[in-house]
């Protein structure tokens, strides 16, 4: 056996929702929601691998293009709806077969989307996604967000489908639970033909396990809420665990600027012991500056009798007739006043 999945949802303002924002989270896209401003952006999402607008057979090529475009057809239609808690639109969500090729998955997703269209004279909205790197692998599937009102050349039409006024549905002999198992039927029925036209020998059977006369418990079910509930759960935990290791590296990073700040402390300390060790260092230090000073002065007098000695005419005065800098005589009064 196969596994089969198709759940119909509602989107509706009662519940805060809105059509433009299902639509961009659907097909992975950055749509404006026109009626509140807001802008929806999940472009960043890589699941989403193929997009498509299906509408009616008998609009042909060039007729209705408001509803060939996303943003404008989800736009439309919340703005075709007056009341507060109107419903915008619904959606099938379908499990595709993980053992089926995805060329074979895309035209099951296709075929059940055209005849909804077909079926109801609406716009279906087809997003197929992909499993997440964090879900059950087996997890390929598909959003079809349909349009509650009938799609014409000129905008929204009249309520249709499984949205249709209460005396419509019975004029036309519909009823809701009835209509929704024909729905099932019939995707159980496409996802059947897509098996053995893959040379599968699988089946899915949309009935419950007693309509099939199997007698066995179903599998457990989780509620969405308490699903919900358990992945915040989870998430806390990880938080949690990734707090403590952020403050056991701060705390670890402190403990070595400490230590860096306690090996400086103690040269510190070693060098003023040093210092205080060896009394008089500093006027050694000067004394030796001095000496240096002086042999540098030495030098440039020695240079500068060279240059005189080598120099045509020179009169080879003795280095003894040259007054070193701290015998010079000082300048006579005239010298410094001389014009």
């Amino acid at each position: 056996m196969g596994m089969f999945h198709l759940g119909i949802h509602r989107i509706s303002r009662r519940v805060g929702r809105s059509a433009p924002a299902a639509a961009a989270y659907r097909a992975g896209e950055r749509i404006r929601d026109e009626r509140t401003g807001k802008l929806h952006n999940y472009a960043q999402r890589t699941d989403v691998t193929h997009t498509e607008i299906l509408l009616p057979s008998h609009i042909k090529e060039g007729e209705a293009e408001w509803a060939r475009d996303r943003s404008r057809l989800w736009n439309t239609t919340e703005a075709a709806e007056r009341r507060r808690d109107s419903l915008v639109a619904r959606e099938y969500q379908i499990s595709l077969p993980h053992e089926l090729s995805p060329s074979r998955r895309l035209d099951l997703a296709r075929n059940f989307a055209r005849e909804l269209a077909d079926r109801h004279g609406i716009a279906v909205d087809l997003a197929v996604h992909d499993p997440r790197s964090d879900s059950d692998p087996r997890n390929f599937h598909a959003h079809l967000l349909v349009t509650t009102r009938q799609v014409g050349p000129d905008g929204p039409g009249a309520k249709t489908g499984l949205d249709t006024r209460y005396d419509g549905r019975l004029q036309r002999a519909m009823a809701t639970t009835t209509e929704m198992k024909a729905i099932r039927e019939r995707m159980a029925s496409l996802t059947n033909d897509a098996y053995k036209s893959a040379g599968l020998d699988l089946r899915v059977d949309h009935r419950t396990l007693a309509a099939q006369g199997i007698d066995r418990e179903p599998m457990p079910h989780i509620p969405f809420q308490q699903f919900q509930m358990h992945r915040r759960e989870v998430r806390r935990e990880i938080l949690e665990r990734t707090r403590a290791q952020y403050r056991e590296r701060i705390a670890a990073r402190a403990a070595l600027v400490e230590e860096h700040h306690d090996l400086v402390s103690s040269a510190d300390s070693a060098e003023r012991t040093a210092n205080r060790a060896l009394p008089g260092a500093p006027e050694a230090r000067e004394a030796q500056e001095a000496q240096e000073l002086e042999e540098v002065r030495r030098r440039a007098r020695e240079s500068w009798l060279a240059l005189r000695r080598e120099a045509p005419g020179a009169d080879n005065t003795s280095s003894a007739e040259i007054p070193s800098a701290s015998q010079s005589p000082a300048p006579a009064r005239d010298e410094d006043l001389g014009l």
